[in-house]
């Protein structure tokens, strides 16, 4: 891989692709989509790629929160996933998101850096 970055129960990583990759498991206050592969995905033992293509971009950098994800790609765009509580995706509300869903408040700007941060 040439980025990881690891959650409280969580690691993604980023390989030379731009493609990205998750594994580890979801903890019970966020069941579902932390990892990032879709619904009833709770527990991944090695790095498995994520279905997701991320509009066809290249990831840059990732990071993982204690109940969600973050990742950066090359155009600038900030994908996000996992537990919503408070807002913290950036979509607006507190739904949940099962696969890494694009952050359209960023549409007209190029974003460098993203942080999960806990909780």
């Amino acid at each position: 891989p040439v980025k990881a970055a690891a959650g409280l129960q969580h690691s993604l990583f980023i390989d030379g692709e731009g493609r990205l990759s998750s594994c580890g498991s979801a903890p019970s206050y966020a069941p579902q989509g932390l990892l990032g592969h879709g619904e009833g995905v709770t527990q991944l033992n090695t790095p498995t790629r994520l279905p997701s293509p991320l509009g066809g971009e290249r990831a840059v950098s990732v990071s993982a929160g204690d109940g969600h994800s973050l990742a950066l790609t090359a155009d600038g765009a900030v994908w996000s996933w996992g537990d919503g509580e408070d807002g913290k995706l950036g979509h607006g509300d507190a739904q949940r998101q099962l696969l890494p869903k694009k952050v359209e408040a960023f549409a007209d700007q190029r974003v460098v850096a993203v942080s999960a941060g806990g909780a």
